[in-house]
């Protein structure tokens, strides 16, 4: 899709994104229907471009790491050597939250690999040395996420960060769901925030770690999704946004200030089942959803397994 016929598509996906007093269900869907936790919801039938379900779409919150899906963008956008390899360093470290990375000071990863951690693991490190690689460094790369935000029409985001872990990074649903059908045009981000497991080889030492994807729905097949990312910072709460095909169409789903481990999952199945069936799934306590696993098994875990810090997603 060439830039002039992005720009026109988005366009007129923002529009119908932000008309939530007119959102529209599926054929025999019933939006009071479908109960969620989630504190703001959207659901957008991506092939009509019309919001099907609304809560809470324009309300302004932290977004924690869904941010990386515009961190992504930025660092795509600046077509810069996917090879060139890239080093943790101090600037790199979390002083804000405390979060913890088994990227250690020095380590070496190509900037791909960079990328696919930061979305599909939600490496905060990896997305620090992202924009801190960028030319110009971090100030130009926040610089260029706000710029790219303005262009798609995301009128009510700001970003302060390339992580999310500032409390600072703020949108809302409805805005949130143009950043996904924007993000949905790189192949990489696709692929990268959809993988279930990697391994990577980390330099200079050579080790060998293995990464899962914060999102486990990637690896359900009963799930077919095309782009994922989670989030969580305590002020945001969790989060998830993805692009899913359900009844054999694209739907994007955006999840925000979820409480509890699961609820999110929860939600997404309930989304999932209400436009399916019509019926929503009582809203239960969310228990950890079953996982049938997919090819790709999930890493061996090595000496020190990925960990799930309160500040990642």
């Amino acid at each position: 899709m060439n830039k002039r016929l992005s720009i026109v598509f988005l366009t007129l996906f923002a529009a119908c994104a932000i008309g939530t007093a007119a959102a529209q269900s599926p054929a025999g869907r019933d939006p009071a229907k479908l109960h969620l936790a989630s504190i703001n919801a959207v659901v957008v039938d991506a092939n009509a471009k019309r919001s099907v379900y609304a809560k809470g779409a324009d309300d302004v919150t932290p977004i924690a790491s869904l941010t990386k899906l515009m961190t992504a963008m930025v660092t795509l956008d600046a077509k810069l050597p996917d090879d060139e390899m890239i080093a943790i360093g101090i600037d790199d470290l979390d002083f804000l939250k405390g979060s913890k990375s088994r990227l250690r000071m020095g380590a070496e990863l190509p900037r791909h690999e960079m990328l696919r951690l930061a979305l599909m693991s939600s490496e905060n490190r990896a997305a620090s040395s992202l924009a801190r690689t960028y030319p110009g460094g971090t100030p130009a790369f926040v610089a260029a996420m706000n710029a790219k935000a303005a262009e798609l029409g995301m009128t009510h985001t700001r970003y302060a960060d390339s992580t999310g872990l500032s409390a600072q990074n703020v949108s809302t649903a409805n805005d949130l769901a143009i950043l996904v059908a924007a993000a949905a045009e790189y192949p990489q981000i696709r692929d990268f925030s959809t993988t279930g497991s990697h391994y990577v080889e980390v330099q200079p030492t050579g080790q060998i770690l293995g990464f899962n994807n914060t999102n486990n729905l990637v690896k359900n097949d009963k799930w077919d999704i095309k782009l994922s990312k989670t989030g969580y910072i305590r002020e945001a709460g969790k989060c998830l946004v993805m692009l899913a095909t359900i009844a054999s169409k694209p739907f994007v789903i955006v999840l925000l200030d979820s409480a509890g481990k699961y609820t999110r999952l929860g939600d997404a199945q309930r989304v999932r089942h209400w436009i399916e069936t019509g019926e929503s799934l009582p809203m239960t306590a969310d228990l950890k959803p079953a996982t049938k696993s997919r090819a790709a098994a999930k890493p061996a875990a090595d000496k020190h397994p990925t960990r799930r810090t309160s500040s990642r997603a």
